[in-house]
């Protein structure tokens, strides 16, 4: 239970870094309801898992190839760069992406989840250097180092999951033109981040 307790106090730490796909599951959730946003928490924390596996696995060496370093997040900022515009462009009425907003039903949010939170793969080198560090610094054993991933990742839906049931309290509070105007900032948000991936690697 201790590398349980630390994972989940880690990654409680990394959700304090708010970030825009946590504004996503809050904008999702005041306009469409819990169970659309907790579709989308449920694709994050499964790109999460996914990733803390891969890192496991020592994919993050990989990644660390100069190639890799290079052209992985010029690809993963253009998803997020067209994903964001879509989303800010929406309540316009403009859509170059049919059936991906922050209203689409929750299959179509699930799938979006899973493509913007795997748009970062350079995830799993972080991930491989805090699991290196906790067998160098602390000789964890793979089991340990399982349950400790697992706290880390629980805290991905404890956090999100409180986002999205935040959202929806305060959803019949939220006028519409409000609303309109977090689907633009949150869209702006995920192209700026994109952008910034991008011009980074130039």
């Amino acid at each position: 239970m201790k590398s349980y307790g630390e994972g989940l106090r880690f990654g409680m730490l990394l959700q304090l870094a708010i970030g825009p796909m946590c504004l996503m599951v809050f904008n999702t959730a005041q306009s469409s309801g819990f169970f659309p946003a907790f579709s989308l928490v449920l694709a994050i924390a499964l790109v999460d898992a996914f990733y803390i596996a891969l890192a496991g696995l020592g994919a993050g060496k990989l990644l660390e190839r100069e190639g890799a370093r290079r052209l992985v997040p010029l690809i993963g900022g253009a998803v997020l760069l067209l994903f964001g515009l879509n989303i800010a462009l929406g309540p316009f009425g403009y859509s170059f992406i049919p059936g991906l907003s922050v209203n689409a039903p929750a299959g179509s949010l699930f799938l979006q989840g899973l493509i913007l939170t795997l748009s970062n793969p350079l995830t799993v080198v972080f991930w491989g250097s805090v699991l290196t560090a906790k067998i160098v610094e602390e000789g964890l054993q793979s089991r340990q180092l399982t349950v400790f991933s697992a706290g880390a990742v629980s805290a991905t839906l404890l956090f999100l999951t409180a986002v999205a049931l935040l959202g929806t309290v305060l959803r019949s509070f939220i006028p519409p033109t409000v609303s309109a105007a977090l689907n633009v900032i949150v869209g702006l948000l995920i192209a700026g981040f994109g952008l910034k991936m991008i011009l980074k690697k130039k």
